[in-house]
Formats: structure tokens, C-alpha cells, sequence
């Protein structure tokens, strides 16, 4: 099971750390204690980031995020679904408050190990999104 500590979920969804632990106290995201650190599940994260973009909280932040986004157009997020078939792979991201979609291969999306709750990157350059795993 994937994992996130309170300061990756922040960087993930674009919020600050005390915004998560406000969540966490109010139910809104389950946690867990691991070693005397709070963490919560990639799927419990990938389903709030989820549910923070469909509701439009998040846009009311500043959606340039040029602090965040490179010229290269690369975008940190956490994939939220991920469709296969025996050829092609459908995977949704949220990327602080944007929802990326790629289409790749069903191999591509195996050897990157893509499932909801995986933080990835998604670079953009024209009407393609390439999605890499950071390391």
C-alpha cells in the first residue's frame, strides 16, 4: 500500500501541511499512525484530490501556479484512475487544481506501476501528456 506522509500530501494536493492535519482532525482524510507519523493511503489521498477538483475548491487558488510549473510544463499530481485494456491504458491525475488525462500504452502504464494513489508527473508540450514516476 502506498503511503504519503502530511507534508507529501500537502505538496500533492497544493495546500499547506496545517490544511491537511485540519482535514485529518476533522475526518475529512483518514490517517494513519506509522512510527509516530501520521500518513494516509494513496487511494484515501487520490480520492480527496479527486473530489477537491470535481467540486471546484481548489479553484479559487491562483491558477497560474507559476511557482509549481516549470517552463517545461510539468506538473506534479497523484493518478486518481487508471482504465485498461489488453492494448491501451486511460490515467487520470489531479495536479493540484487540474485534472490530467493521458493516454498510453497498457505497458507503459504496468512498468510505471500507475494505480490510483501513485504520485507522478505529467509534462505537457502541445496536445500530448507524458506521464513519469519521480524517484
Amino acid at each position: 500500500m502506498i503511503t504519503y506522509r502530511i507534508a507529501e500530501a500537502a505538496e500533492v494536493l497544493a495546500v499547506s501541511d496545517d490544511t491537511v492535519r485540519r482535514w485529518v482532525e476533522a475526518g475529512r482524510l483518514p490517517s494513519h499512525r506509522d512510527g509516530g507519523r501520521t500518513t494516509v493511503a494513496g487511494r484515501d489521498l487520490a480520492e480527496l484530490a479527486e473530489h477537491l477538483a470535481e467540486s471546484g475548491e481548489l479553484a479559487e487558488r491562483d491558477r497560474t501556479r507559476a511557482g509549481t510549473v516549470s517552463a517545461r510544463n510539468r506538473m506534479s499530481g497523484i493518478v486518481t484512475r487508471v482504465k485498461r485494456d489488453p492494448v491501451m491504458a486511460q490515467v487520470e491525475m489531479i495536479c493540484g487544481p487540474y485534472r490530467v488525462v493521458s493516454l498510453m500504452s497498457t505497458d507503459a502504464a504496468d512498468e510505471l506501476g500507475l494505480e490510483p494513489g501513485v504520485r507522478a508527473i505529467a509534462s505537457v508540450k502541445s496536445t500530448n501528456v507524458v506521464v513519469e514516476v519521480p524517484r
